[in-house]
């Protein structure tokens, strides 16, 4: 079941030289207050890769107060946009001279294929950084009409210091939807990179200082969500926290946030994403989509396709098509460039899934495909694409973000029943249509509630639009301008127009 590469491959990428480990403060790699470090595992085999420094609330205090201090009287949120955008183009252009190294970094920490990290999310980092230097020097306010004889204004200031908490399956991707706009903004900030991902994160910490970014302006501290996280969203001295991560800990962000200085919280959190096939869709079409839409990145990702219902026209021979497909799929080591799915991120998350899997086959839904850990030279953390169908949505394979590859598949008969059925979950990421049909496409894209409705595509996502769910799936926007508006405050500036009483 699912196709795996030879054993024997060899990789002809060289895998690059860990050269920073230590936490980002102030401009300066440093080592934790404590001197405790911690292990970061390679998933293709289990070895450790590198010790990383292990900062706790000790560190998170002199991180803020860096940002703090970079805030109040450093040059950044002072700078006209122009200068923010001049230094923002420069830091895009180093991660575009570095694209190898750091798609190496992430396929090494967190099983990414490596193609598609060099081809894509490496540019698309870059590229996200140029969309919000783009920005840096139209954020404006407008003139108010007022009622009463007042002259009004509004300012768009930045928000102050920031908080980004990020998640291990897309290092680069999701750090820089947070810091991009939040760099265009004018705030400062700290980061937490996910504690199985440090190493991408600690790398462009350093292309940053070399961009001409000033100290204290974008810190790094790596370390763990109980310890350096809780600090960040509790602390007095942040003003906005954004969080991308399960809905868990998205609950402890917002309820830390709430008990120290009730800053600001943007959540981006779980997704147990529908996928509605109808009958006039192209079968091949509708496969692939469903089939992509839950091994991409090995369905370590927040909108995967994990629910998929297809009318009863087409079902036998949609199924067919998935399980051909499924069992032709290619899993191995992500430096292959034949391999379409890596390794799982770690080996908590590896028997999360398969704990999954047997829940599924236990509950009573039907296995066509898959549903065991591949073997490939007795190592690392692969799993077979696995398929289930004859699910009900009360199973724990339907209202559980598995976040793996592993698809749950169901029949329906009406427009009716699809939108019932998708819209049963506490969660509102995203959701798929494919059909031919304007009216179907209009009519359901307007009945489920979340974020993001892809009609005859998937993972169709742009700098230019806005990323967020509904439900437990979170609130605010990551992408666009709705992107940049979260880092910003607005002031309203009122004066009463020449010899004008106003009491």
């Amino acid at each position: 079941m699912g196709s795996h590469c030879d054993d024997s491959f060899v990789s002809s990428v060289k895998i690059p030289t860990i050269k920073f480990t230590k936490l980002f403060i102030n401009g300066e790699f440093v080592d934790s207050i404590s001197g405790k470090t911690f292990e970061t595992i390679d998933p293709r085999t289990g070895d450790v890769i590198a010790r990383i420094a292990e900062g706790d609330k000790e560190d998170v205090d002199l991180a803020v107060k860096a940002a703090r201090d970079a805030f109040d009287h450093g040059p950044w949120p002072r700078f006209p946009g122009s200068e923010r955008a001049r230094i923002m183009m420069k830091f895009a252009d180093l991660i575009d001279q570095n694209v190898e190294e750091l798609a190496a970094l992430d396929t090494v920490d967190a099983g990414k294929l490596f193609s598609m990290g060099k081809a894509v999310d490496i540019p698309n980092v870059a590229s996200t950084l140029r969309y919000y230097a783009g920005a840096a020097d139209k954020i404006h306010g407008e003139v108010l009409k007022m009622s009463r004889e007042f002259h009004a204004y509004t300012l768009r200031e930045p928000i102050g210091v920031v908080g980004h908490i990020i998640p291990w399956n897309y290092p680069s991707t999701l750090l820089f939807l947070k810091i991009s706009p939040a760099l265009a903004a004018g705030c400062t900030m700290v980061v937490k990179p996910a504690e199985q991902t440090p190493l991408s994160a600690l790398y462009y910490a350093h292309l940053a200082k070399l961009a001409g970014i000033p100290d204290g302006v974008l810190n790094v501290v790596t370390g763990f969500g109980p310890t350096a996280g809780a600090a960040i969203s509790s602390h007095m001295d942040v003003d906005a926290i954004s969080f991308t991560g399960s809905s868990e800990v998205g609950r402890k962000v917002m309820h830390a946030a709430a008990e120290s200085n009730l800053k600001v919280v943007s959540l981006e959190l779980g997704g147990k994403s529908p996928l509605i096939i109808f009958d006039d869709a192209d079968i091949d079409v509708a496969a692939q989509l469903a089939l992509v839409g839950i091994l991409f990145n090995k369905g370590e990702i927040c909108v995967a396709s994990s629910r998929v219902y297809v009318q009863e026209g087409i079902y036998d021979e949609v199924v067919k098509k998935l399980v051909e497909k499924a069992k032709a799929w290619v899993v191995g080591d992500p430096f292959d460039p034949k391999v379409q799915q890596g390794p799982q991120v770690d080996k908590k998350q590896f028997e999360k899934i398969l704990s999954y899997i047997e829940h599924g086959k236990r509950e009573g839904a039907t296995l066509l495909t898959g549903g065991k850990p591949l073997e490939l030279g007795g190592k690392g953390y692969y799993i077979e694409p696995t398929i289930f169908t004859d699910f009900k949505e009360e199973m724990l394979i339907a209202k559980d973000e598995i976040f793996g590859p592993v698809m749950a598949l169901a029949k329906f008969k009406t427009i009716d029943e699809a939108i019932e059925r998708a819209n049963k979950t506490k969660f509102g990421l995203a959701a798929g249509i494919v059909t031919k049909d304007l009216n179907v496409a209009n009519t359901v894209s307007r009945s489920i509630r979340a974020g993001t409705i892809w009609i005859n595509c998937y993972f169709a996502f742009d700098n230019d639009c806005p990323f967020g769910g509904y439900k437990m799936s979170g609130f605010g926007r990551d992408s666009g301008l709705e992107g940049l508006n979260k880092y910003l405050h607005v002031k309203s500036v009122v004066t009463p127009l020449y010899n004008t009483p106003w009491l």
